[in-house]
């Protein structure tokens, strides 16, 4: 990956809509050069798919919680994944290293609902030791772009 490719992830996580002739004039290519550094991105995963970002309170969702989850014990990771992949209302789980096991993202009508859920679906998911939930009060850092490798390496080193 070069300073090009780089910075055509930089322009489409900032807008996956723009096009492909725009984004060429950016990049400084030709169209049909940055068409096939584009498809090389997403054929080797670097790219792993384009999405609208959607409000959730928009979309009738005012309630999001984190929870954390703790499993009984490791022999359960595989049907605890395929048990949450099927649950819409999780949308992010992530493995963790240590105890909780995994970090959840979970969205919900209102805090009623969520209890109901709560109840009928996640405590009832297979290996599933602990459950701890926190409501989130405000997202204060939305979801956004990748930061630039180089300028973080730079603020990380000492």
């Amino acid at each position: 990956m070069d300073a090009i490719d780089r910075k055509i992830l930089a322009l489409l996580q900032a807008d996956g809509r723009m096009t492909l002739t725009y984004l060429a004039g950016q990049v400084q290519l030709s169209v049909s050069r940055c068409q096939r550094r584009v498809r090389e991105l997403e054929r080797s995963g670097t790219i792993q798919g384009y999405r609208a970002i959607v409000d959730p309170e928009l979309m009738g969702f005012g309630f999001e919680v984190i929870a954390f989850a703790t499993l009984m014990q490791a022999g359960t990771v595989d049907e605890f994944d395929a048990a949450i992949a099927e649950v819409p209302e999780i949308v992010e789980a992530q493995r963790l290293f240590g105890e909780p096991d995994y970090l959840l993202r979970i969205v919900a009508v209102d805090r009623k609902s969520y209890q109901a859920f709560y109840d009928k679906t996640l405590t009832r998911l297979p290996g599933l030791r602990g459950l701890n939930s926190t409501f989130v009060m405000k997202q204060a850092v939305p979801s956004r772009p990748l930061p630039d490798l180089k300028a973080a390496r730079g603020r990380t080193a000492s």
